[in-house]
């Protein structure tokens, strides 16, 4: 059976025809695969898994679990795109699944998780994570940061609050934890859509340090205006943590900002000054660092506006170290990776696409999507690749590749495409996955938490 087509530009025909051999558009996923098997994946969700279904029909919980991972990193941006993968014969080869899950198991297999299932599995799992951390000299930048998950339908936790897209529209507001320079998840919240940016951030920061064999891991904590609270402050001065946060320019952090005399040029547009105040409520004066930027015509600038001093912007940071001000702002600004990876999760993971009408089974699948960026951020450390790719880059570059599905006496073989690179150009990448040597520092033991 055949037919013919004529090209676009020419007059030429090309013949269809239908081959019954098994063709997958993912076979560089071969890699990720072969990574994941190395670090011992199928054994770790298997035993962190918090049930185990009954029913002896029933596809592993591991594998459906599995599955949904696959299908995101392929670019699936809802339950009901998972079933692009269910006809792909060559990539169950490649995972070893004899049934892949359809988009109502995947569904159903989430819509299991209780608050208390949604511990149980995740905090361990997170914790294995950890442990293959690489260590760094310096410790790491903890940046903190909370986002806008829009909802449409009845969904538990979705309410109205601070959404700068669709006013009125009810969401869910995720706080995140990240380790800037790891590009690595720490902790991630899943929120109802009515909370502040900074609403519970002691607990948040308690839990996501927690995590961490020690502090020395931490070289500061970022964050933005939303997080400019007495409070965190504090603890982050008890826990002996360096800290820049953005100030919120209230009327008294307004009138200090434009009573500032010294100011230290460091180009014919910016200048650097500071202050140290104690403001109502607070137990301490704390120093406030302030950059003042010269507006320009060609360009926008980031800060406030004074009406005291016009012709300028400013942006006001409080912090315990005892750096120049330059120093500090130019840490600070390295904390727009944090809202890179924001940007990544949703563009590239999806991660604001996957909702069930249960809260729990929302923030299983949320919890997942952050599992898996960490997951491809170590694979990328793993092969050896230099500088960070995004997972949309990581799907493009490497992922996609055209393979056919074989046979050769007894073993099962799967033909990569040389038109996209083939196996050529990935076998180093093989031969790094080979050589990786999984961490055997001391291990975190995932200790439950209490109940009362």
């Amino acid at each position: 059976m055949q037919r013919k087509v004529s090209v676009l530009w020419g007059e030429k025909k090309v013949v269809l025809r239908q081959t019954p051999r098994a063709v997958t558009p993912f076979g560089g996923l071969s890699a990720f695969i072969e990574f994941l098997k190395q670090i011992g994946f199928p054994e770790r969700v298997r035993q962190d898994f918090p049930f185990c279904l009954s029913s002896p029909n029933a596809i592993p919980a591991g594998e459906t679990f599995t599955a949904f991972l696959i299908a995101v990193v392929a670019g699936a941006r809802r339950f009901a795109h998972s079933s692009m993968l269910r006809a792909d014969r060559a990539l169950h080869a490649l995972l070893g699944m004899k049934r892949f899950p359809t988009d109502g198991t995947i569904r159903n297999l989430f819509k299991r998780f209780t608050q208390g299932m949604v511990v149980r599995m995740y905090e361990p799992l997170w914790a294995w994570q950890v442990e293959r951390l690489p260590q760094r000299a310096e410790g790491y930048s903890l940046d903190l940061d909370s986002t806008v998950f829009e909802r449409y339908g009845q969904q538990e936790g979705a309410k109205k609050g601070y959404n700068p897209r669709k006013h009125g529209r009810a969401s869910h507001h995720p706080l995140l934890a990240v380790l800037g320079e790891a590009y690595f998840i720490l902790h991630g919240w899943l929120r109802s859509g009515n909370t502040t940016a900074g609403r519970g951030a002691v607990e948040f920061l308690q839990e996501a340090l927690a995590k961490l064999p020690n502090l020395a891991w931490i070289r500061g904590v970022r964050a933005d205006a939303g997080f400019f609270d007495q409070e965190l402050l504090e603890y982050l001065e008890g826990q002996r943590l360096p800290y820049i946060v953005v100030a919120r320019l209230t009327r008294w952090l307004k009138q200090e900002a434009a009573r500032v005399q010294e100011w230290r040029a460091l180009d014919a547009i910016y200048a650097v000054g500071e202050f140290r105040l104690k403001l109502w409520g607070w137990k301490c004066e704390r120093r406030f660092v302030v950059v003042r930027e010269q507006l320009q015509e060609a360009k926008g600038s980031l800060g406030k506006k004074l009406f005291e001093v016009p012709g300028y912007t400013f942006r006001v940071f409080v912090t315990n170290r005892a750096d120049l001000p330059e120093e500090i702002w130019r840490d600070y600004n390295q904390r727009a990776c944090i809202e890179q990876r924001i940007e990544e999760l949703k563009s590239d993971l999806a991660a604001d696409d996957f909702c069930l009408q249960q809260f729990y089974a929302t923030e299983a699948a949320f919890l997942s999507i952050l599992m898996l960026f960490n997951l491809l951020a170590e694979f990328q450390r793993a092969t050896g690749m230099t500088g960070y790719r995004q997972p949309a880059s990581l799907r493009v570059q490497v992922f996609l590749c055209g393979a056919i599905l074989g046979r050769a006496g007894h073993r099962t073989v799967l033909h990569l495409s040389s038109a996209w690179g083939g196996l050529e150009t990935r076998n180093p990448l093989f031969d790094k996955l080979l050589q990786y040597g999984i961490p055997t520092s001391r291990k975190l033991e995932f200790q439950p938490p209490a109940t009362g």
